[in-house]
């Protein structure tokens, strides 16, 4: 019996670009992996070639053709109409033709999903959450992104933007967003989002992790700023629940490392805004990492 092939998957982030090989037998456990830096100052064409160098390294390495498909985990989604990518916080990536540009280049099937719906079904079908039906994956760092995953299969929805709730607005804020709205969720709960409000209201211009550091110690902005973090995470994501009612929730991206999120108190803040009398849902810490968006790409080959 020959052996099933490998699933190849790109991660493509606003920093970074990771490629994998994949047995379809050990999904979890890259065969080669390569990581290169996105550029994306550079333009959509830069970001493009690093794709196709990506691949063709990762064949050369691992002594394997190119492969027939590629599966890709993208920050925005691809109009259904068009093909082309829209609501991309990469802005160059926005109007382009990103899968049938990269299918001429590499003679292969290209398939792309949202990062975060990769991540949310590397999650829902080998991590945390792989004995849940319904999943709501969320990336939570310097953007915010969500992902649907009913029975290890991602939702897309009709206009390819099922699980954004980043640019749904929140009660009372203002904040102007890249997406040409107002008050969306990830002016005020990314990473850097928080560090903004942090630096506005009197503190200093300091990254997350020094503000977290700083309530540690009890200072009184840095507290403030992380129960800004949870009670306006509980009202976003109670709004998703009431919708959604997924078994299980699991936070990846830079601000999902924070414990607060995982404590009682962030769970009662949930509550306070769902349409029932006690939250079960489970909240979950990811278990794949940051390799979860590229195992999820390489997934959506199979």
């Amino acid at each position: 019996m020959s052996q099933p092939q490998h699933l190849w998957g790109i991660d493509l982030g606003g920093t970074k670009i990771e490629g994998a090989i994949i047995d379809p037998a050990k999904p979890d456990e890259a065969v080669h992996r390569l990581r290169v830096e996105t550029g994306a100052a550079l333009g959509y064409g830069h970001i493009l070639s690093q794709i196709i160098s990506v691949v063709r390294e990762l064949s050369s390495r691992s002594g394997e053709k190119l492969p027939a498909r590629l599966g890709i985990g993208t920050p925005g989604a691809v109009e259904p109409g068009s093909g082309t990518l829209k609501n991309s916080n990469t802005v160059c990536l926005i109007n382009q033709p990103l899968p049938p540009d990269l299918a001429q280049a590499l003679g292969c099937e290209v398939f792309i999903a949202n990062d975060a719906n990769c991540c949310a079904l590397a999650e829902a079908t080998l991590g945390s959450a792989r004995d849940a039906s319904v999943v709501f994956g969320i990336i939570l760092g310097t953007g915010v992104g969500g992902g649907i995953v009913v029975d290890g299969k991602i939702l897309n929805g009709c206009h390819g933007i099922a699980g954004e709730w980043g640019h749904n607005p929140l009660r009372d804020e203002d904040e102007p967003c890249y997406c040409r709205r107002r008050g969306c969720i990830e002016t005020v709960i990314a990473g850097p989002s928080l560090e903004r409000f942090y630096h506005r209201q009197g503190g200093e211009k300091i990254r997350l992790p020094e503000i977290v550091t700083r309530a540690a110690t009890g200072e009184a902005l840095a507290i403030q700023t992380l129960e800004r973090l949870r009670e306006k995470f509980g009202e976003a994501l109670a709004a998703v629940l009431n919708i959604l009612d997924p078994d299980a929730v699991v936070i990846g991206g830079g601000v999902g490392n924070l414990d607060l999120l995982y404590e009682e108190a962030t769970r009662e803040a949930i509550a306070r805004y769902l349409f029932n009398s006690t939250l079960r849902t489970r909240i979950l810490r990811p278990a794949l990492g940051d390799s979860a968006g590229v195992f999820g790409a390489a997934m959506l080959a199979r």
